[in-house]
């Protein structure tokens, strides 16, 4: 018996990346074997790109560059030997080797504000499904951000950057072959963030302040070039610059302070981009000095001839240590030298001034002594005589206010007791405000008065008030009583304070708070309305005034809060102001109305609809167009940005099922879609050719049916169109039919077949599974028929 031929080894699945060479190879174990090679089915004889190589018992199919025509199953056989393997294509996506090395080697740098705009082209087996992601969170289109993608390219837009927008950016490209992942990274720089507080008051002194605080937490994206100190005096309205430190120092010493005097501090971070907004600190206040106060003025107690008996009060202000005594000075009026009293501080506080010149007047003041030294002196004291005693009248009785406005306070009293014959002679009236330590002169009055009006005071200001007798022995004993001037406020037109954080346009969204506050000013306080489109607000709307700020609350906005508001000021006088503001409550569009079908040009079909009831409030708002092919298809979008009620789609192909659906859309979202409730169908009708058959002379010109440019094999992916076609010549000109697996065609409404001139085409919209298989074209005339093949291979969508 003849040895029969086996194989020592067979083929092996090929993967190979589109444009990679690929090879086809088994071992047999007869040298004079003589193998033929197919795929999907056919036998090949030639093919592009492909080489058959036969080295002793090796058996070869090398292909230069694979491609998707060189996908498919082979087999070899020979002699008693068959083996099968497959090639499979890849084709991943791709990038530019020179553009993706400038994107992922340099950040992408924009300033705030700034808009950015990332534009990846690639190349690969579509589809491609391009994903955004940030921080590893995939990005979607929002209000601020869009991500576009189409067969060719990727973008991702940002119109205007912020800090937040920095970090690092992954594009995933991915088709069934591969996946392609690109690392980008974006900066936005901007001025920096406010120093971080608090403020802290590291020393506090009577001479200087030293404030401290921490770097800002986002220096935005350059470095802080120096901090800015800003100082504001409280109860000032105007802010003073400081000083400035460098980047490294976050302290800050200053020396021009007053004691006992409150300020504010803010510090400002400058970058190369700018000043950031200012940190600011509480209230400050710088401590007093060490060393005690001034008293009030000594009061004259008692005088003779020769001496003269003091009096005086602790200072208000005692400084850092317990007072240990007073120093007592002393001077003739008229004269500019004070003289000390005694050659110590007197511990006391009262004090018999001896050896005094009789008839001659003095004056005298008293300093305070701490462990810090002598404080500042009092005012001098009245200036007194020394003289014999005599007895100086009584205080006066029954002191009180008994009426006070804005601007004055009108006192009463009684006379005091008469001494020894020792009659009144007048009044002294003295005043002080309450946070003054001096008192000041304010009235003088004869002996028969016992009322006073002090004019002049300040609006809701407190004073302390003394009254004293006066005889010819002496001043008497003040009588002491408080007051406070409520005065009326001064008149202000109503004026409303409008600043960049009332807007004169809101958007707000529906189910949302409308919350607007608008301050004002005006004395007395003006009466405040509230008007929608000129009308009362109403029930659901809300107002309050109070503090100089009227307020607006709707807590539940919906569409028919939209409109124009207005608030009104008016005095008493009649005097008015007002301020209007739109307000638009916006929400997803609603749905469109019922769809209408029409076939106005053949071949064609226009869809009509009814607008969305939203189109009464929103002006943004457009329709988007989609279509299926049949009941369980994918939807696609075949026309948007469609600001009318109307589409006309011109690829109808006879035959086949069409639905549609109308989706409306504006800045915030879309609609349930509206659907067409049955499919439409255009009715198939077979072309009518007629063709003038030529005068032949003499000559019989009948050729036989053949094939110009057969069909080729197919690879396309569930979902996509496949157009299959091929050249046909002979004459009478060939009938020609369509089959797969041996099954006509023609009656099929899934498949579109034409014949132009020998070109003949079958189309197949939406392919599935149930498409792959062998296609087979027959030519057929009085003289003869031919026949061409070709498989269709299906790859799932990924």
């Amino acid at each position: 018996p003849v040895p029969r031929c086996y194989l020592n080894k067979q083929l092996a699945t090929v993967r190979v990346v589109k444009g990679e060479p690929a090879e086809l190879s088994c071992t047999v174990s007869k040298d004079d074997v003589t193998g033929t090679w197919f795929k999907d089915g056919l036998k090949l004889t030639s093919m592009d790109g492909v080489v058959f190589e036969k080295k002793g018992l090796v058996h070869k199919l090398i292909i230069n560059k694979a491609d998707d025509i060189h996908a498919g199953k082979y087999r070899f056989e020979g002699g008693d030997v068959k083996t099968e393997a497959s090639i499979f294509v890849e084709d991943p996506p791709q990038v530019d080797k020179v553009l993706l090395k400038n994107l992922t080697s340099v950040p992408t740098v924009a300033k705030a504000g700034q808009g950015v705009k990332l534009r990846i082209p690639f190349e690969g087996r579509l589809p491609i499904r391009a994903t955004w992601l940030k921080d590893k969170i995939e990005l979607a289109d929002d209000m601020r951000i869009r991500v576009d993608k189409t067969d060719t390219f990727t973008m991702l837009s940002i119109p205007s950057c912020e800090r937040k927008d920095c970090g690092d950016y992954k594009v995933r490209l991915k088709n069934d072959s591969g996946v392609l992942e690109i690392n980008l990274k974006l900066v936005v720089i901007d001025k920096p963030q406010p120093p971080a507080g608090p403020i802290k008051v590291v020393e506090c002194s009577a001479n200087d302040i030293t404030i401290q605080w921490k770097p800002p937490k986002d220096d935005g994206g350059k470095p802080v070039q120096r901090y800015i100190v800003e100082r504001q005096q409280v109860g000032k309205n105007n802010w003073e610059t400081l000083g400035e430190t460098p980047r490294s120092c976050t302290t800050f010493t200053t020396t021009k302070v007053e004691e006992d005097t409150s300020y504010y501090f803010r510090v400002r971070a400058v970058n190369a981009e700018g000043t950031s907004d200012a940190l600011e600190s509480g209230e400050v206040k710088a401590v007093g000095k060490a060393s005690p106060g001034a008293p009030d003025p000594p009061e004259i107690v008692s005088a003779s001839k020769d001496s003269i008996t003091i009096s005086w009060k602790v200072p208000r202000k005692t400084g850092a240590s317990p007072i240990v005594g007073y120093v007592v000075q002393k001077r003739k009026q008229g004269t500019m030298t004070w003289l000390p009293v005694t050659n110590a501080p007197v511990k006391d506080k009262k004090l018999r001034v001896a050896n005094l010149k009789k008839g001659v007047q003095y004056e005298f003041r008293v300093a305070a002594v701490n462990a810090a030294g002598t404080g500042d002196a009092s005012d001098p004291s009245q200036p007194i005589c020394a003289r014999d005693p005599t007895k100086s009248p009584g205080q006066v009785q029954d002191l009180k206010v008994s009426s006070c406005d804005g601007t004055s306070v009108t006192l009463t009293w009684s006379r005091p007791e008469v001494r020894d014959g020792n009659d009144v002679k007048g009044y002294e009236v003295e005043m002080r405000p309450s946070q003054s330590p001096s008192w000041t002169k304010r009235l003088s009055l004869p002996p028969d008065s016992t009322t006073c009006t002090l004019k002049g005071l300040q609006a809701k200001q407190k004073y302390f008030l003394r009254v004293r007798a006066l005889s010819d022995s002496g001043p008497g004993e003040a009588a002491e009583v408080e007051a406070l001037a409520a005065a009326a406020a001064p008149v202000v037109p109503p004026r409303l304070l409008i600043d960049d954080t009332v807007k004169s346009f809101l958007v707000i969204r529906a189910g949302n708070t409308i919350r607007v506050n608008i301050p004002f000013e005006g004395s007395p306080d003006p009466v405040v309305t509230w008007l929608k489109d000129g009308l009362p607000l109403p029930n659901r709307a809300a107002t309050k005034t109070e503090d100089g700020t009227t307020r607006l609350l709707i807590g539940t906005a919906e569409l028919s809060d939209s409109g124009s508001y207005t608030v009104e000021l008016q005095d008493g006088s009649g005097k008015r102001e007002t301020f209007s503001f739109q307000v638009q409550v916006t929400d997803v569009p609603q749905s469109p109305g019922p769809l209408r079908m029409e076939e106005n040009v053949p071949n064609t079909v226009t869809v009509t609809w009814e607008p969305s009831a939203s189109e009464k409030w929103e002006k943004n708002l457009y329709y988007t167009v989609l279509k299926r092919e049949s009941q369980k298809g994918l939807w696609r979008v075949v026309g948007d940005l469609i600001y009318n009620n109307k589409f006309t789609f011109t690829s109808v192909i006879p035959g086949r099922d069409y639905y549609f659906r109308v989706v409306a859309k504006n800045n915030l979202g879309a609609s349930a879609p509206s659907e067409t409730p049955q499919p439409w169908r255009i009715r198939k009708t077979k072309a009518e050719f007629r063709v003038k058959p030529q005068k032949y002379r003499g000559v019989n010109q009948n050729q036989h049916p053949r094939f110009l440019v057969p069909l080729k094999p197919h690879v396309v992916v569930t979902g996509s169109e496949c157009h299959m076609s091929c050249a046909v010549g002979g004459h009478p000109p060939p009938k020609i039919t369509w089959y797969k697996d041996n099954r006509d065609l023609s009656k099929d409404p899934n498949y579109f077949c034409t014949n132009d001139f020998g070109v003949c085409s079958l189309v197949i919209l939406g392919v599935t599974k149930q498409d792959a298989g062998e296609y087979m074209v027959e030519a057929s005339n009085q003289v003869g028929r031919a026949f061409s093949r070709a498989f269709l291979a299906i790859k799932g969508n990924s």
